[in-house]
């Protein structure tokens, strides 16, 4: 599995493996388990502030200020360290797509928890692994064995339990979830082999600011101008989702994928307590099985996928 984290898209730098082998003595897995429990903190109080405020103002613009923040947050620590020459790459387009893939995700993402639960959204969110290795088979011809097929049918098994579609089929909200796994599934496979010629600044980077140039096109389907309070509550979703976005990468290289990714599904527990004591939303049995079995088939993925290329 590329990638472990929807709507983040950050990987480490793959190393060689002699260097991967002499880093090895040097992980710090608590502290990168730390630091991924974190991101997930971190990142369920940012959809928690858009999904506030998206009761307020319009989607376009909760998503232009939470990346227009994002990005000051992220240059402002960045570029004193590195310049501008963190913008140097040779994959310019890949980077594009990339962050025009992630613009419609995330967009995706918030209009999901507009319209849904926030942990119905993040469970159905989870599945996005699912989904780029079913790309994977299909696009790039890779070869699925049974511990795959398992994993891929148990796993949107899962997801069918959290939609629950029924007499009224999928609800809307439900469905942009489901859109935003596929594009972050269709993402993780398109840019697999990114994170082994760039560097983590510059992937953040070139994310950060190619999202701070799309969402402000957003802002043609309506605009409500913010009150002070309004402002820095922007303000402070956009410094939540650079956290996120910092310590999920921190993670990351401090440890083994294998070690500290588990712990991303943290994010699932914070959902579920924010919906419950801000909006007393009671979890339905339903989302607590669906989610289950959409964690489990992800962990059991990860596995195999890691035992398949170590």
């Amino acid at each position: 599995m590329a990638e472990t984290a929807p709507s983040l898209g950050l990987a480490p730098v793959v190393p060689s493996p002699v260097a991967a082998r002499a880093a090895a003595t040097r992980d710090h897995v608590p502290k990168g388990i730390l630091y991924m429990v974190l991101a997930t903190v971190m990142l369920a109080a940012s959809n928690a502030i858009a999904k506030w405020q998206v009761a307020t103002y319009p989607v376009g613009e909760v998503m232009f200020f939470r990346s227009l923040f994002s990005f000051l947050v992220c240059a402002a620590v960045v570029l004193p360290f590195t310049g501008l020459s963190v913008f140097s790459t040779r994959r310019p387009r890949d980077h594009l797509a990339r962050g025009l893939s992630q613009a419609i995700s995330q967009t995706f993402t918030v209009i999901a928890i507009s319209l849904m639960p926030l942990a119905g959204a993040t469970a159905i969110n989870f599945s996005a692994p699912l989904f780029a290795v079913l790309l994977s088979i299909v696009w790039l011809k890779e070869r699925a064995d049974a511990a795959r097929w398992v994993a891929l049918i148990a796993g949107f098994l899962g997801v069918l339990i959290v939609t629950n579609p029924g007499a009224n089929s999928l609800t809307v909200g439900a469905l942009f979830a489901l859109g935003n796994a596929i594009m972050y599934g269709s993402v993780t496979v398109a840019v697999r082999g990114m994170t082994a010629t760039e560097s983590a600044n510059t992937l953040l980077m070139w994310q950060m600011a190619t999202l701070a140039v799309l969402h402000p096109l957003l802002l043609l389907f309506g605009f409500r101008m913010p009150t002070p309070v309004g402002f820095a509550i922007f303000a402070l979703s956009g410094l939540a989702n650079a956290v996120a976005q910092y310590c999920w990468t921190h993670a990351l290289r401090l440890a083994p994928t294998t070690a500290v990714s588990p712990f991303y599904y943290f994010l699932l527990v914070w959902a579920l307590a924010i919906d419950f004591g801000v909006w007393g939303n009671v979890p339905t049995v339903g989302l607590l099985i669906g989610s289950a079995i959409v964690v489990a088939s992800g962990l059991f993925l990860l596995r195999h996928e890691t035992k398949r290329r170590p």
